[in-house]
């Protein structure tokens, strides 16, 4: 694919370079790079301040394509869920405060000495009901991010696009689905499921899959240096109504340790070539 062909517009998100900068260096670097969006995590955010961080941002000309994250329902008592819902309702108040496009949710995965998968789902399906009337009434669509089955153990329970969308369909209007490359790529019900997916797709995130792999969680890979189809992917999100941004997130200890602002003029070129 040739440079520049890539009509989406490029979003960082703030963990690609976590080890070195903080939400106001990645704020700077973006101005300074030409990348018109950002979406902060949630730790960086809270360190820099969420009224400080909303107005640097507006005052960079950024965009928010979204917060990540919250989600993180499943807990081994009552008390435990009561806080993941309080914690998530402050998280919708977040995102609203920044004008982020959605609130990503990663919906947690099987409590501390449980096996009962099924009840595990059933708590991120009641946690997402419980939090739904404030995402609404703030106007933040919740964004359901389905994670590799690798992490259903300890990270999500939603494991495919289909799982997603079967709670989109259960749960009504202000939810949607984050279509992350790194986690459904390997679906091999992906196309019929982006085909469904036609209006629901609030975030969409590159990166790739490096073959090895070193690590199942921090060896992501640069668009371009794995063997995901990432063109393929977005195609998908554009015939189904996507114009939303694109988000680059590595999860890489490779990459954490280079120059930031080499980082994102790589990912600049990356962008317009390999996604």
């Amino acid at each position: 694919m040739n440079a520049g062909t890539n009509p989406l517009p490029l979003s960082l998100n703030t963990v690609t370079v976590k080890e070195r900068w903080g939400l106001a260096d990645c704020i700077e670097g973006c101005a300074r790079h030409g990348i018109p969006g950002i979406s902060p995590w949630r730790d960086v955010l809270h360190a820099m301040g969420v009224e400080a961080a909303a107005k640097r941002i507006r005052d960079a000309g950024l965009h928010v394509s979204g917060l990540c994250r919250g989600g993180m329902f499943p807990a081994a008592d009552e008390a435990g869920r009561r806080a993941a819902i309080e914690d998530n309702r402050r998280a919708i108040e977040e995102a609203h405060k920044l004008g982020a496009d959605c609130l990503v949710m990663v919906c947690g995965g099987l409590p501390p000495g449980s096996k009962d998968l099924v009840g595990a789902r059933q708590m991120v399906r009641d946690g997402l009901a419980a939090i739904l009337p404030d995402a609404r009434a703030a106007g933040v669509p919740l964004a359901l991010e389905p994670l590799h089955p690798m992490t259903c153990a300890d990270r999500s329970v939603l494991s495919t696009l289909g799982q997603a969308l079967d709670l989109c369909e259960a749960l009504g209007p202000g939810v949607g689905v984050a279509v992350d490359a790194y986690h459904v790529w390997w679906d091999p019900d992906l196309a019929h499921q982006m085909r469904r997916a036609e209006g629901r797709v609030l975030a969409l995130h590159a990166c790739d899959w490096l073959v090895p792999t070193t690590d199942l969680v921090f060896d992501r890979g640069m668009p371009g240096d794995g063997v995901i189809d990432l063109p393929g992917l977005r195609h998908m999100a554009e015939r189904g109504g996507y114009a939303g941004f694109q988000e680059i997130e590595l999860l890489s200890r490779r990459w954490w340790g280079e120059d930031p602002d080499a980082v994102l003029q790589l990912l600049r070129e990356r962008h317009a070539s390999a996604c």
